[in-house]
């Protein structure tokens, strides 16, 4: 590990645990990028898929932040601790309104697009299988896609004009909006769902122009990288041997 940050005064040292193309990674990813933290370490999980990490991870999933050898789980909770930790260059607000804004366009994109993104690729196994199938339930498709659709247009609404998702900078709210756009336009279309990027105007331009932006880009980068290393996987059929593998490791884990 390397050494950076401090908490009461103590020097810390931190690795971030991650994947390219996991969204709510590629979202503290773009954020310790933008704030230039290079002394935070970006690695791959090393005990990933077997039953040590879902011992020492009960959630079991990533990304992780590892400090002193304790790991923070979850996206938002390790934005926040980095800004706490961090607080310059600020992906913050100067008052409390504005950072009560940039939350809610943060977990309109965790929350409101991503999550309801990826239950749609469980149920039609779109990054799991070379041919996408439902589970037969259509009508969860069907609830999923409308929502999705509804949540873009409420983001419309709300997102900047300016290339930002607010303030006219790159804050945490585009650090969560840059990859829950791109599984929408990457990973939506699988689904047999319309991406409703398109219908949404400002958040069609708001899309074109943060990728232009260099952290949004960079991030962009690695979330294709991992996509494409997902196909891959798919075509090889060593996604299949994989995911069984992590969940006898977990069932392992939970029985231990």
């Amino acid at each position: 590990m390397c050494s950076c940050g401090r908490e009461r005064g103590s020097v810390v040292t931190m690795k971030l645990y991650s994947w390219d193309l996991s969204p709510y990674s590629a979202r503290v990813r773009m954020q310790i990028y933008a704030k230039g933290l290079t002394d935070i370490a970006i690695e791959q999980p090393p005990t990933y898929g077997t039953p040590k990490f879902y011992k020492d991870h009960p959630i079991g999933r990533i990304p992780l932040l590892e400090i002193d050898g304790e790991a923070i789980p979850e996206s938002a909770v390790i934005a926040e601790y980095l800004e706490e930790i961090y607080p310059e260059p600020s992906l913050l607000g100067a008052t409390p309104r504005e950072n009560a804004h940039i939350r809610t366009l943060a977990r309109m994109g965790d929350i409101y697009l991503m999550n309801n993104t990826y239950m749609l690729a469980v149920q039609t196994r779109v990054l799991a299988a070379q041919t996408p199938v439902t589970t037969g339930n259509e009508g969860i498709v069907a609830l999923l896609g409308g929502q999705l659709a509804s949540n873009t247009r409420a983001l419309d609404r709300m997102i900047g004009r300016d290339g930002f998702a607010c303030l006219g900078r790159v804050t945490l709210a585009d650090c969560a909006l840059v990859p829950a756009l791109f599984f929408l336009e990457n990973v939506l279309p699988g689904t047999g769902v319309a991406d409703p990027i398109a219908a949404n105007a400002n958040v069609a331009a708001y899309r074109a122009a943060i990728q232009r932006e260099k952290y949004a880009a960079r991030i962009l980068v690695e979330l294709h990288r991992g996509l494409e290393e997902r196909r891959e996987l798919i075509r090889s059929g060593a996604i299949e041997k994989i995911r069984a593998a992590s969940r006898a490791a977990r069932e392992a884990a939970e029985q231990a």
